[in-house]
């Protein structure tokens, strides 16, 4: 696996980091506050979630005056997705496997 799959997964493995990441991908960009308000968590907790988010490059922020907004980034998620369509294929040919030894055993 490569480091930033590694990191796309530790990131979205906590359920707090997962719901403010949906969050961001269903409501648009927004500031700490608003993700606060929803989270059920202190604001220097949201923060270092979406610091976390950030790293793995599933979250921007960008500066609004004195607040920053912060979106998803989608085209973050392309190291999960290529990992995947390997393991989709994998699978595949692994019951496509069994398939066939189940189709010669009823012969």
């Amino acid at each position: 696996m490569s480091a930033s799959q590694d990191k796309i997964f530790r990131s979205l493995s906590d359920p707090t980091r997962r719901a403010i990441f949906e969050r961001l991908c269903l409501n648009g960009e927004q500031n700490v506050v608003t993700l606060t308000e929803h989270a059920g968590i202190s604001q220097p907790a949201v923060s270092k979630h979406l610091a976390i988010l950030k790293q793995a490059g599933l979250v921007s922020g960008r500066q609004n005056g004195r607040q920053t907004r912060y979106a998803a980034n989608i085209e973050g998620l392309a190291p999960l997705v290529d990992w995947t369509r390997t393991m989709s294929r994998f699978w595949d040919a692994k019951l496509d496997g069994l398939d066939q030894l189940l189709n010669r055993m009823d012969q």
